[in-house]
């Protein structure tokens, strides 16, 4: 078995895992892991922008406040204080690394072209067009390419932390010491070792049917944090974003957040009647939860397929300019968005839950740091403010960079670490097992665990987790690992720990919405699970 021994070794290479790297990069050798390819994440997809306060008459009070009000009361504001504080900052450091943000005619504050979305209350997020996330990639990348002590490994999937119990003297301390991973292609298990590790694997979005996340979107780092001794929270918020487009050949367009910013309109496709109005005040610019369930309700009662967004009572120019990656996107599927509505269906879409970590981006085990969307930093709450998610990744990774480097001579380096063993098992000659359970979580969980829930629903989904997971752990056990057994298995993981989650939750607050319990308490309280 391969073994490999950095510095700092960080599992993910999407915004969090970039930017924790090039903070880093100077003084320590880093190694970063890739599950695929090294654009395949989460972040690349991201087409709305980051949120930041810019421009005269915006406030830090006011992003704190819009923030917290969309949490649903649920955030730390000690964190989403931190978080929005260090935006501008992370904005400075994104155009000094070359992403061209739309610019302004204007001059001084007025650099960047700011749009205004859901739940915010100022214009104040930057984009690059409509596609502002692969942007951002592409200059982490190339800067992460160019620093001779980052080292981009890519085609490696993790499959479980390296801790004491792993070491050939074992240890019960808890501290980790790196990860076990399996190389896509050679199938080959090698350890990869360092002195500080770094989870930045992002959500669990593939635990759902629908959903806009990529294809490795499995909830990896949850369940290997679980796994190895890590308490994780607020599980049972998971956002579903209300405009995914609705078409059989393509899977998990995403019309962005900002189309309804500048002026789309949602309508029933049976009459064209204007919806959103009837549920909320602020009609399509109200939280994603709102909107997403407003759409979920309509969709039941009329037994429809999909609604439709609607832009094209504004001028052509306009769309083209603002949209011009989803005006070329969906012009090759036969829609003008200039003339023609878009049907669109919710989906899942960010996972406002995960492993617990404090203001420096550690986690409960000694040597383990996490940033971005596979943490409950407490930015979020019940339910994340659009824009808030990139903006998270630069400031948990940047934290984290900086915690390792002020404690490097309080992290010991790693002990001696046994060999992968696969002298016990043999390859499977039934595939059609993982197919077949992966289709089956995904659709108990859309069903049972889904933007509307009832405890009768969540219990059912339980019991079938349950027996998934035994049936799952029993194949784990006796087959040679494959990526989609090592995604099955912690996909079983998370769905288990939302469910979970979800049960102990007995009220309606932000994202999580049940009719057996409608009401809001009081009091808001964090749910957390310990393993």
């Amino acid at each position: 078995m391969a073994q490999h021994n950095y510095d700092v070794l960080i599992i993910g290479s999407g915004a969090a895992g970039l930017t924790a790297a090039l903070n880093l990069a100077d003084t320590r050798r880093v190694a970063v892991l890739a599950k695929g390819g090294l654009s395949d994440g989460s972040t690349a997809w991201a087409q709305g922008g980051i949120a930041a306060v810019l421009e005269p008459g915006d406030t830090f009070e006011s992003h704190i406040e819009d923030t917290m009000i969309a949490g649903a009361g649920l955030n730390d504001r000690k964190t989403v204080e931190f978080v929005v504080e260090h935006a501008p900052a992370a904005i400075e450091r994104l155009a000094e690394l070359g992403v061209p943000f739309n610019p302004t005619d204007g001059e001084g504050h007025d650099r960047w072209h700011l749009t205004r979305e859901g739940g915010h209350s100022h214009r104040r997020i930057v984009h690059v067009d409509d596609a502002t996330g692969s942007a951002v990639q592409r200059a982490l990348e190339k800067a992460a390419h160019a620093h001779p002590n980052i080292s981009l490994i890519t085609d490696m999937v993790a499959i479980d932390l390296v801790t004491g119990r792993h070491a050939v003297r074992y240890s019960g301390d808890g501290r980790v010491r790196g990860v076990y991973a399996l190389h896509r292609t050679t199938g080959h298990v090698a350890l990869f070792t360092a002195r500080a590790t770094i989870l930045a694997t992002g959500g669990a979005g593939r635990v759902y049917q629908y959903s806009t996340a990529p294809r490795g979107a499995s909830g990896d780092g949850i369940a290997m944090a679980w796994r190895a001794g890590c308490r994780v929270s607020n599980m049972e918020f998971n956002q579903f974003h209300p405009t995914c487009l609705y078409n059989l050949e393509v899977k998990n367009f995403l019309i962005t957040e900002a189309m309804r910013g500048e002026g789309g309109l949602l309508k029933l496709p049976t009459n064209g009647h204007r919806f959103m109005p009837d549920f909320d005040p602020r009609a399509e610019l109200a939280p994603r939860d709102v909107v997403a369930r407003a759409i979920d309700h309509e969709i039941k009662r009329l037994g429809l397929d999909y609604v439709h967004l609607d832009i094209s009572h504004k001028p052509a120019d306009f769309i083209e300019h603002h949209f011009p990656t989803i005006y070329a996107k969906l012009l090759t599927l036969g829609i003008d968005i200039t003339k023609q509505p878009i049907p669109v269906v919710p989906a899942m879409h960010y996972t406002c839950g995960g492993v617990m970590i404090d203001r420096d981006g550690r986690t409960d085990l000694p040597g383990l740091y996490a940033a971005g969307e596979v943490t409950q930093s407490g930015l979020h709450g019940a339910n994340r403010l659009a824009s808030n998610s990139l903006l998270e990744c630069f400031v948990f990774g940047e934290a984290a960079a900086k915690h390792i480097e002020a404690h490097w001579d309080e992290l010991p380096p790693p002990d001696p670490i046994r060999a992968w063993d696969e002298s016990r098992v043999r390859d499977s000659d039934e595939d059609i097992v993982v197919q077949h359970n992966w289709r089956e979580i995904r659709r108990f969980m859309w069903d049972y665990v889904g933007i509307v829930r009832t405890t009768k629903r969540l219990e059912r989904a339980l019991h079938r987790a349950n027996l998934l997971q035994q049936e799952v752990e029993d194949y784990y056990g006796n087959y040679r690992i494959t990526p989609d057994l090592i995604e099955l298995r912690n996909l079983v993981v998370v769905a288990t720990l939302i469910v979970r989650s979800a049960l102990r939750r007995t009220e309606s607050r932000g994202l999580h919405y049940t009719l057996d319990f409608p009401e809001t308490k009081a009091r808001a309280v964090d749910t957390i699970l310990i393993p």
